[in-house]
Formats: C-alpha cells, structure tokens, sequence
C-alpha cells in the first residue's frame, strides 16, 4: 500500500559535523523544509570545529530542528514515509546523535529507516533546483574533508574518477585562511578578500600528478603560501593579504576547474556538476560555468544554502535509496570515514 502513495515524504536528519539540520523532501526533488541550526560562531571561538562541542550542542537542538522542519512542511510524523539519516562519514560523535533520532524516530513510528552517504548527498543537491539533470553526469565534490571527481552512472551509483592525495581543497582555504589572519571558516572570507586582490600578483603552484591525471593535491599549495608568507616576514615586506588570498583562491580554481573538465571530456561526459561547501565559492562557479561553456558541456550547480551542509540534500538522496528498497535495521551505526558507494 505504502510504495503504491502518488507522493513520498522523507524526513531527513544531518549532523555529520556542525550543523544540526532536518528537512522535509517531496518525490526527492521538492524540499518542503530545510531548517539548520549553525555553530558556527560557537567554534570561529576555538579556530575550527571542536568535535565534543559539535555533539553536545547536536543533542540540544536536534528535537527543536526536526520539530520546525516538521511545522515549516506543514507535516506530521504519521505522513512520513521514511526516515533518511546521514551516517557518515564525519565526525563519529556528530554522526551519532542524528543516527541514534533517526532510529529513535523510526521505532517509535514504525517507519523506514535509510541510512545516506554525506558526500552522495551533496551530489544529490544538484536534483533539488535542477528539474531536468538526471544520471549520468560527473560530479566535482570539494568540501572542508574531500575533493573528488565522482562519475555518477545512476541514481545511487557511484565511481570515484579522481580523489585528493593530501589535503581537500576546504581544508587548505581554512588553513590558509588561518596563516593569513582571516580566521574561521576560511573558505567565504578568501572568496570576499579575494575581490579586492589581483589573482595574478603572486605565482603559486598548480599541482599535477602525472600517474593519475584526475587526482588533487594541495598540500603543496598550502606550503607554497606559508612559505611565501615567512620570507616577506623575513624580509620586512609588508603582506598584500588581498593578492594572496586572490592568488591562491585562483591556484585551487584552475586546478578545480581544469580536473573536471578534462576528464569530462576523456569520458565522453556532456553533464558537469560541483557539490560540497567550496562549490559556493563564486570564482570557481564562475570559472567552471565558462569553462563549461566554452567545451560544450552543460553545467549544474546548486545555491550556496545547498552546498554548505544541509539535510534537504539527505532527503534528496535518501529518496532514491528509498526507491531502490534500500531499508537499514537496527545495527546501523555511525562509520566516520565511509567510502563512496560503501554501505
């Protein structure tokens, strides 16, 4: 009776690292509602996010998130068809306060419980505002912990064309945002100093592996600042923070960008898409939206509300595992460093 519903409502829980979300999803394409609740301010304190903080503060707001996400979708749990939790990966403790409501709330309403991928997720937020985007595409997933060039083949079918050997592309903004004094989170604060900077003021590496063309590395361009930063330290010269920022922000880009495209063109692939917190970076939308253009590709990407971590995008995602007959028990537990296409 149940699967026969012309609509299928799925509640969605995200506390993967910090933010506590929940979200209401219609067909897996209409987001009811989306409530987040950020920390922020809380950790911009400590420099960066301090896990046992992230998931006291979980436990605090969760009820209250799921309840407005329920009111704003003008919801109840009885017309929930399934409940859609990320398990990972992320911060296993984060991790655990969504997956121990989504179980909760699945016992207690003899719902279906569908444990989602993070990163499959925010592949997913692409479906949200693009109507028309289906399977296959090539999906370029750049966030705080992950870069990766993921080939999507099918609805919940996955292949990892290229991954970062270092550091991902977030977690070198947040660093060089830090060495530079703009703070936490780095990533939105590069992007608005970098307005005012000359992107070609300073020559940083562009990495290229020369074994596996598809894989990131950033490592090297994080150090490149840092040591460009101690020799004008060394030297007495003032720092242009602005060209820096510009500089290096136009380093990941041309890496990001040039990735991306040229393995779409190799495979054959006429869709591109980006996903993941850097993917609301404005010179990389810009960037990959020309180059895109220029190759004859169509390009995808999603608002910044729905690159930054969201549970509308679990939803989303959790909808078409739903779908498959995908259904987890009991034993589902939090896998902090999940692979792709893992279950």
């Amino acid at each position: 009776m149940e699967e026969n519903k012309k609509d299928v409502l799925i509640l969605a829980i995200e506390t993967s690292c910090d933010e506590t979300a929940a979200a209401v999803v219609k067909n897996g394409r209409e987001v009811l509602s989306n409530t987040i609740y950020t920390q922020i301010k809380l950790h911009t304190l400590f420099g960066g996010v301090v896990p046992e903080i992230a998931s006291r503060k979980h436990i605090e707001k969760i009820n209250i998130v799921i309840e407005t996400a329920l009111k704003e979708a003008g919801v109840s749990l009885e017309d929930i068809d399934a409940i859609a939790v990320t398990y990972g990966p992320g911060l296993v403790g984060a991790l655990l306060v969504g997956v121990a409501e989504a179980k909760a709330i699945a016992y207690a309403t003899k719902k279906p419980l569908v444990g989602v991928h993070h990163i499959e997720g925010h592949i997913s937020a692409n479906y949200i505002e693009h109507k028309e985007l289906e399977p296959p595409f090539l999906c370029m997933v750049a966030s705080g912990g992950h870069s990766h060039l993921v080939l999507v083949k099918d609805y919940g079918e996955y292949e990892i064309i290229g991954r970062t050997r270092d550091d991902a592309a977030g977690e070198a903004f947040d660093k060089v945002a830090r060495a530079i004094g703009l703070g936490y989170p780095g990533g939105p604060k590069i992007d608005k100093l970098a307005k005012e900077g000359d992107k070609k003021a300073i020559a940083f590496p562009r990495a290229k592996i020369t074994d596996a063309p598809d894989d990131f590395s950033f490592s090297g361009l994080k150090s490149a600042v840092l040591n460009y930063l101690n020799q004008c330290q060394m030297k007495g010269e003032e720092v242009n923070r602005a060209d820096v920022a510009a500089s290096f922000q136009q380093s990941v880009t041309d890496v990001l960008t040039e990735h991306t495209v040229g393995a779409a063109k190799r495979l054959g692939i006429k869709k591109v898409a980006i996903a993941g917190g850097v993917a609301s970076n404005s010179s990389l939308r810009a960037q990959m939206e020309e180059a895109c253009r220029k190759n004859g590709l169509e390009f995808y990407h999603p608002s910044p509300i729905f690159c930054t971590d969201n549970a509308a995008m679990i939803g989303v995602a959790g909808y078409y595992e739903y779908k498959k007959g995908i259904r987890d028990g009991w034993d589902l537990n939090a896998k902090p460093n999940l692979k792709i296409g893992e279950r």
